[in-house]
């Protein structure tokens, strides 16, 4: 029986939902004072005051959706997340490109890359308002100094990666620098950049949410920050969601890009079985 219905491939996703579900469940029975006797608080009304009702919550979240409240909201953030997620995507690819293909430069420019990898970017926050206002382009700024050194350092790496050997081969057979940068160098750098992909897509909201936060009047960030003010503890909850949820629709538009550009590339296990 357990074998049938233990997690595999085929009901995979079942099982996820489920979690999910129980995640709900655990929620709501320790913040619903009927159900359980108070086991931190004294008064058992607390717990939903800290930690928030999930049915509220989803309330919240259908009424945004139904109201029409959120969407400019929501659009506002997406355009943030995508457009650092672009931009901080294609600095990294080039800039990673260029420092691995030209020893002289990676040297050169070497301190000053790890200086800037350690800062703390999120402080550069009121510096890009500053220059560019409380607009998208300085959530946008902020968002493309999380993701660039991401894509930057794997796409690095990846060129760093390809074998001598390959590289000799190429040239015997005629391949000039172009043909190497197109048929040995972007295909060794792109396994490596959409591995670093699933992650930037997170720190673009990052970026999106935390610049939201320290001004803007507009994004799911600023009512985030706007239901704090008022210790709407569900109003935040529900916000975390809508993020979240979207989050994972753009990871999941990447690994279809992934599916596709990355089709040459063994799945996991193929090579061990020829």
């Amino acid at each position: 029986m357990w074998k049938t219905l233990r997690p595999n491939r085929a009901n995979l996703v079942i099982w996820q939902w489920l979690l999910l579900v129980l995640c709900f469940v655990f929620w709501y029975v320790l913040t619903s004072p009927t159900l359980l006797p108070p086991f931190y608080f004294d008064d058992p009304n607390k717990a939903a005051f800290f930690f928030g009702e999930p049915q509220k919550v989803l309330q919240r979240i259908w009424e945004w959706f139904v109201g029409g409240e959120i969407y400019l909201h929501l659009w506002i953030t997406l355009v943030e997340t995508v457009l650092a997620f672009v931009l901080g995507t294609a600095l990294g690819l080039g800039v990673g490109l260029w420092l691995a293909l030209s020893p002289l430069a990676s040297a050169l420019f070497d301190p000053y890359i790890k200086a800037a990898n350690s800062m703390p970017r999120v402080i550069l926050a009121p510096i890009f308002g500053v220059w560019f206002g409380l607009g998208i382009w300085s959530k946008v700024a902020l968002g493309v100094t999380l993701v660039f050194f991401i894509v930057f350092f794997n796409v690095y790496q990846g060129v760093k990666e390809v074998s001598p050997v390959v590289l000799a081969n190429a040239r015997m057979l005629g391949a000039n620098g172009k043909h190497l940068l197109r048929f040995v160098y972007l295909p060794s750098a792109m396994s490596w950049v959409f591995s670093s992909l699933h992650t930037s897509v997170g720190l673009a909201f990052v970026g999106s949410v935390v610049g939201e936060y320290l001004g803007s009047a507009r994004g799911v960030g600023y009512l985030i920050l706007q239901a704090e003010g008022t210790f709407d503890i569900n109003t935040v909850f529900a916000g975390i969601l809508v993020l979240t949820a979207f989050a994972l629709i753009l990871d999941a538009i990447v690994g279809v890009g992934e599916r596709r550009l990355m089709k040459w590339q063994p799945k996991t296990g193929d090579t061990e079985k020829l």
